[in-house]
């Protein structure tokens, strides 16, 4: 194993519990490689999951991007950022172009679609998406988060029944 792949395994055990450890580790890594695209996912991960700063999530995410169109790892986590910042087109487009990408976890990214259809308040359309989310689903964690978000919907939806009601 290369010095870069272990600076990015020992990142990765320490996030999201041990910041200082995870950024020492992403520091090290991106020194020995600067297009290393965990690092630079993880490190995307970090300024908007933990810090809240999604321009700059935004811009670590580009860059391993830029330098491997087909890093699997960026797109849940960029997509999530672009939903975040309000960036619904961008979200769009990146859903419409990772769901292209062999190898990658359509339900994941099924889920994503389905998250921002939920901002845009299209509740119908996202329960649709869900279906097929389920569909393609192979993982049990997976399953869990999907229903989840399916009540969350249900009961959105069941709340604007009860107002439209209430209001007539």
């Amino acid at each position: 194993m290369n010095l870069v792949n272990k600076y990015v395994l020992q990142a990765l055990d320490n996030y999201p519990y041990y910041l200082e450890d995870t950024l020492e580790s992403l520091s090290y890594a991106l020194s020995y490689d600067e297009s290393n695209t965990m690092a630079l996912c993880l490190m995307g991960r970090v300024y908007a999951e933990q810090l809240f700063d999604y321009e700059q999530a935004k811009k670590y995410f580009q860059e391993a991007l830029s330098h491997n169109v087909h890093a699997l790892e960026v797109y849940p986590y960029f997509i999530q950022t672009l939903i975040d910042m309000g960036d619904y087109e961008a979200a769009k487009k990146t859903i419409k172009y990772a769901l292209t990408l062999p190898g990658m976890s359509l339900t994941a990214i099924w889920i994503k679609k389905v998250l921002l259809l939920e901002k845009l308040k299209k509740y119908k359309k996202a329960l649709k998406i869900l279906k097929m989310a389920k569909l393609d689903n192979l993982d049990s964690d997976l399953s869990t988060v999907i229903k989840s978000v399916e009540d969350r919907i249900k009961g959105k939806q069941e709340m604007i029944k009860t107002s439209k009601k209430q209001g007539k």
